[in-house]
């Protein structure tokens, strides 16, 4: 049977419907676990309440302010309303961004309600065993992924399959990056807010607990796990998986014959089903840990999307080539996961370094673990490179541009970046399983089930916090090559629209002008959000403190006595909502200055800039947070002097630093990066033609 493009928006719609069906099993078994201690019932209500309404209020915010850009697609692009012939091509780019907004925020929401679910759960099955609590957790974790995936190969297969131009998935996935960088920018905001809140004044000031219930904050803390780490994540992710399919598309239609956009959706459709494999298959063997579960599901996802993927390229008669590039983009992510794992796991030596430094005081802990977070970027951004360089070099043969178009090199880098991207249902579902049981560790402690139900959840939360780490190098990895993707579909826009670009050489003082500005962006984005988390982390501890010295018996831990959580849950997210829209505006309003004022070649220099400075940062911010976050649960394990120690005093300062770098500002980068490629795209043809040196 010869392929057709209605077998594969068949094929994606299938996979996007049994990855649904399994989500919806997943969260009939979590749903069904008990959770029967009073206390962490009660307890699992207030986080849930306390997300929710952060939620509703930040949805509030972003649903006016995707109401205006939507307006302003409408008008302006493709074209300007004014002078285009094809009205419906502006409708179809402003229902498309809404479109990418709106699944976005679901996946968000679904995610945040079968995580407030399972982490209760999880903390009273660790009272039992460590199986069955990595289980409620890490299935909880699998729900989101599905349904974020889900959603994303469902969505850009529904769009194409209607208007069949992939240029207007450029506005689909400006919609769900626009929302992913407000949604991860607020919630990362309103998470590490009350985590460095909650650390300073609880474990170094006072010497309790990291979730002791007297701590006002400790409720906060737990909603922002929730806010941050899992729909802010949730967005981000069905962001990148967007961003990846609609570069792999848009380049796809410049070259010849359909066969190449049949690969992309198929790819997707065939790591979603991989990943289901994947998530179904995965447990604790009987010697294991919670780490290796994680890490060998991931290996049979990849595993299993390689093997299925070649079994489609037999079949259909896609490009040998093209699977070769898909593969090296899987292969070169698994590495920089083991890459970021060897920095990051406790079980490793450079957190135990780190951790030993700390016995000398927190300016050891800080420089340490800056130096090894600096060192932790140079393996991921090589094999970044190194995807780039050799999926182009596979593809850019005199042969296979002479058959496919100029731009099958490009195709190639793009290919990679959705073969990186592929088993992102199991990543996401790794990520996910981390704040559920962060959670989790919580509870166990408030609901008092005892010092083994406490350790068993301390065990989960350390794995979590390493994968975490791993799956943030994972992601930022496939950002980067689908943002390298993107400058291919930046120029492939700008040349339909006259602008005759070969590619951008950096002696042209105009291109040298942009990536100038373009590095600038992503260190004035991070400033910005580590200034909000630390200027609304200061009103938090006012408030503590308030609490502590005018409630009597307190800190004392009087029963009667009870910390007063909505003030400072309020405290969070009315500082986050303040704060999250600035950073991204400037990002977007820095992208529009320099293409009116340099035109394409200056908004070429522009990305370059952007992308090679942000995986920087991102990757060395989000390794350095993991890096220090470990190095303390690695002294609270009785390392080092334990806790109460000056080492764990020290350690925790390291993790308040790094907190915002691995949680706010660290991985909202790459959707930065995403969104200003994005807008350079959207925008190309007005650069063209209105510009003052291009």
């Amino acid at each position: 049977m010869e392929p057709t493009m209605s077998l594969f928006y068949g094929i994606s719609v299938i996979s996007a419907a049994i990855a649904f069906l399994f989500a919806a099993y997943l969260y009939v078994w979590v749903k069904k676990q008990p959770q029967e201690n009073n206390r962490i019932t009660e307890v699992a209500q207030l986080i849930r309440e306390g997300a929710n309404t952060f939620m509703k209020r930040e949805y509030k915010i972003l649903a006016v302010f995707s109401a205006v850009i939507a307006v302003i697609i409408f008008l302006l692009l493709p074209s300007p309303i004014w002078k285009t012939e094809t009205l419906w091509k502006n409708a179809a780019m402003a229902l498309a961004y809404i479109g990418g907004t709106v699944l976005s925020a679901i996946a968000g929401k679904l995610g945040l309600i079968v995580a407030s679910l399972s982490n209760g759960r999880s903390a009273e099955a660790a009272a039992k065993d460590i199986k069955p609590a990595f289980l409620v957790g890490f299935r909880g974790g699998s729900v989101m992924g599905l349904i974020v995936v889900g959603s994303a190969v469902l969505g850009v297969s529904v769009v194409l399959a209607i208007v069949k131009e992939a240029s207007i998935l450029l506005g689909f996935s400006f919609g769900a990056s626009s929302l992913a960088l407000f949604a991860k920018a607020g919630g990362g905001i309103f998470t590490k807010t009350a985590d460095v809140a909650a650390d300073l004044t609880g474990k170094v000031e006072l010497g309790i607990a990291e979730d002791d219930p007297r701590n006002p904050a400790v409720i906060a803390d737990n909603v922002g796990d929730n806010v941050g780490d899992v729909a802010g994540m949730g967005a981000d992710l069905f962001d990148s998986n967007v961003a990846a399919l609609t570069s792999a598309l848009v380049i796809a239609q410049t070259l010849s014959g359909t066969m190449n956009a049949m690969m992309v959706l198929c790819y997707a459709a065939l790591g979603l089903l991989a990943s289901i494999f994947g998530i179904a298959t995965a447990r604790i063997s009987k010697n294991g840990t919670p780490t290796g579960a994680l890490n060998s599901s991931t290996y049979v996802t990849s595993a299993a999307f390689l093997a299925l993927t070649a079994g489609a390229t037999a079949l259909f008669g896609f490009s040998w080539y093209i699977w070769g590039c898909s593969a090296l983009g899987l292969v070169v992510g698994v590495v920089i996961g083991l890459a970021t794992d060897y920095f990051t796991d406790d079980s490793k030596p450079i957190v135990k370094k780190c951790a030993h430094a700390s016995k000398s005081g927190p300016a050891f802990t800080v420089l340490s673990g800056v130096s090894y977070g600096f060192l932790s970027a140079l393996p991921a951004m090589i094999g970044i490179a190194i995807s780039a360089l050799v999926s182009y070099k596979i593809c850019a043969t005199d042969a296979l541009i002479a058959e496919y178009g100029a731009n099958f090199p490009l195709f190639g880098i793009s290919m990679a970046a959705v073969g990186m991207l592929s088993i992102v249902a199991m990543i996401i579902s790794n990520d996910a399983y981390g704040p559920i049981v962060d959670n989790a560790r919580g509870l166990a402690e408030m609901g008092n089930l005892g010092e083994e139900a406490i350790r068993v959840a301390d065990e989960l939360d350390s794995a979590g916090n390493t994968v975490k780490a791993v799956t943030k190098g994972f992601s930022i990895g496939a950002a980067g090559l689908t943002v390298i993707s993107l400058l291919g579909t930046f120029m492939s826009e700008a040349n339909a629209a006259g602008a005759n670009i070969a590619g951008f050489d950096i002696m042209n003082p105009t291109v040298f002008f942009g990536i100038l500005v373009g590095a600038a962006i992503p260190a004035v984005f991070s400033a910005m959000l580590i200034l909000a988390v630390d200027k609304n982390a200061q009103r938090m501890v006012a408030e503590i403190h308030r609490q502590f010295d005018t409630i009597p018996g307190l800190k004392e831990g009087d029963e009667n006595a009870k910390p007063e959580y909505d003030k400072c849950i309020d405290v969070a997210t009315s500082g986050s909502l303040r704060e999250l829209i600035p950073a991204g505006l400037v990002a977007i309003f820095a992208t529009i200055a320099v293409g009116f004022i340099g035109g394409p070649s200056a908004v070429g220099g522009f990305l370059l800039g952007n992308i090679v400075s942000g995986l920087l940062l991102s990757l060395f911010m989000s390794n350095a947070g993991g890096l220090w976050d470990n190095s303390k649960k690695y002294v609270e394990a009785g390392n080092e002097g334990g806790k109460g120690s000056e080492a764990h005093k020290a350690a925790v300062i390291g993790d308040t630093v790094g907190d915002p770098f691995k949680d706010t500002a660290g991985p909202s980068i790459n959707t930065q990066i995403t969104v200003v490629s994005l807008v350079a795209s959207l925008l190309s043809a007005i650069f063209v033609q209105y510009n003052i040196f291009g």
